[in-house]
């Protein structure tokens, strides 16, 4: 199948019949559930399994042009991360990283998945980045995509006005909301209709109160501190979409340098530049998958 999504006229259907091939699933992580979609591949169990958590104001769905493009050849899932689609909120109002990661272990022990690369976009890069640390055995690569960097280290203050602008606009607009007039945010201005169709469709779904935990963590996490643990334990790349506004190319290199981690950035593209150059950001996944199973010498 094509990598793009050709057309925006009737987008909801469209979307719909293309996530039909990947079912919602649900597994047990601990006491919680997590909502999951998969492509099972037919690589065999020697491929590594490659694992998609995505940002603030998506969810699962949001990867099925990277299920369809590369789950052929290994097992790749993407998550419904705590709070969002049908998986369980964590227990805290206030959530820190590794409330997130804790539900992560579990969900991949449930699935029996010992080791991964793991891909984590915006908030996803900041589960990602404290998963990695905590458990650096089980992460064959990290690659982090438009990461958010959270306000953990920053003054109080800073941390509360970023937390308490962002509940509000929640509160005001509602998920519907949002997505009619934050999505366009999340592409660049090279974005097709069907691109924009497709970010609003993934936003107007998100879970207020999952949300709205999501926004803490934001304002709690410190990826920096997580990458620096990280260091020397696990390959980390790092990639921007170089008209990113919203995690700019200048702040996504500095986590890279924190990191010790490759740094890529993507032309025409944005913050959400899996969704409007699915081809790029292939080619990026495909190339550090292959770099892994170079210098790890695992059997794809």
């Amino acid at each position: 199948m094509n990598d793009t999504i050709h057309t925006a006229a009737s987008s909801a259907g469209t979307f719909e019949t293309r996530l039909a091939r990947f079912a919602l699933r649900s597994a047990r992580a601990g006491a919680a559930s997590v909502s999951y979609r998969e492509a099972a591949g037919d690589g065999g169990n020697e491929a590594l399994p490659l694992v998609l958590l995505h940002g603030i104001g998506s969810g699962a769905a949001s990867w099925v042009q990277q299920l369809e493009a590369l789950g052929g050849a290994r097992r790749v899932l993407a998550w419904d991360a705590p709070g969002y689609g049908a998986s369980t909120p964590v227990a805290s109002a206030s959530p820190v990283a590794a409330d997130y990661a804790r539900v992560l272990a579990d969900w991949l022990d449930a699935l029996r998945i010992a080791r991964c690369a793991l891909v984590g976009h915006s908030l996803g890069a900041i589960m990602a980045g404290a998963f990695a640390a905590a458990h650096p055995e089980r992460v064959a690569g990290l690659l982090l995509i438009s990461p958010a960097a959270g306000y953990g280290a920053a003054d109080e203050s800073v941390r509360a006005e970023k937390r308490d602008a962002r509940l509000a606009m929640l509160a005001e607009l509602g998920a519907q909301g949002l997505a009619q007039q934050r999505s366009a945010n999340m592409l660049s201005p090279h974005a097709d209709p069907a691109s924009r169709a497709w970010v609003r469709w993934n936003m107007a779904r998100i879970v207020p109160h999952g949300y709205a935990q999501a926004t803490h963590l934001l304002a709690n996490a410190d990826l920096a501190a997580d990458l620096a643990r990280c260091v020397g334990k696990l390959p980390m790349t790092v990639a921007v979409g170089a008209q990113d506004t919203i995690t700019p190319p200048e702040a996504c290199e500095g986590l890279a340098q924190v990191a010790h981690a490759t740094f890529h950035t993507v032309p025409n593209a944005g913050h959400a530049g899996y969704i409007e150059q699915p081809q790029a950001y292939r080619t990026l996944i495909e190339s550090t998958l292959t770099h892994l199973l170079s210098t790890t010498e695992l059997k794809a």
